[in-house]
Order: structure tokens, then C-alpha cells, then sequence
């Protein structure tokens, strides 16, 4: 996932999210998110730009925002392929990625 294309992401997201804050962990770094934000957001504005690796060792993110493409996959409390542009966040997750 490019830098350009975390930001839309995150852009997209943005008018529909409460403001009731929650805190997560992306990687060991804190990072506050509004009520309601998807996993793959809260990963982007992390500053994340790879949210795992291929066989060939190429970075991988979201492609399709639906669920179907399996590129967003992280773990998220020990719990491995959970995808995270269909996951919203919740306080004290610990997110990891790849």
C-alpha cells in the first residue's frame, strides 16, 4: 500500500466514524482511533504501509475493501488472518502485522 493510497483510505472513513475515542496497539505503538474505525484505517494511520508479505516476499495491503482479496490479513490478539478492512477496531486490540 502506498502512502497516497493509506491516506484515501483514511479519508474515506472519516465522515462516517463517532467521536468516541479508543486505543489500540499497532506493532507496539499506541495509537487512538474514533469508535468505529476499521482495523485497516487505524493500521494506515499508524503510518503502516505493509500489512504483510507474499511468498515472494512483496508487501502486501488493502486492494479490495471488501473482504474478497485476502492482501489486509494481520493478526489481532494472537489470532492470525483476521481482515482488517472488514474489522473494527476495539479498545485494547493488539494489532500485528507481518
Amino acid at each position: 500500500m502506498t502512502e497516497a493510497s493509506a491516506k484515501n483510505l483514511l479519508a474515506l472513513c472519516l465522515d462516517t466514524m463517532e467521536t468516541e475515542q479508543i486505543h489500540i496497539r499497532v506493532n507496539g505503538r499506541p495509537v487512538t482511533v474514533a469508535a468505529g474505525t476499521l482495523l485497516a484505517v487505524a493500521i494506515a494511520q499508524a503510518g503502516e504501509t505493509s500489512f504483510r508479505h507474499s511468498v515472494r516476499n512483496e508487501s502486501r495491503g488493502p486492494l479490495c475493501g471488501m473482504g474478497v482479496c485476502n492482501e489486509c490479513r494481520v493478526t489481532v490478539n494472537g489470532q492470525l488472518h483476521i481482515r482488517s478492512c472488514l474489522t473494527p477496531c476495539e479498545e485494547g486490540m493488539d494489532v500485528r502485522t507481518q
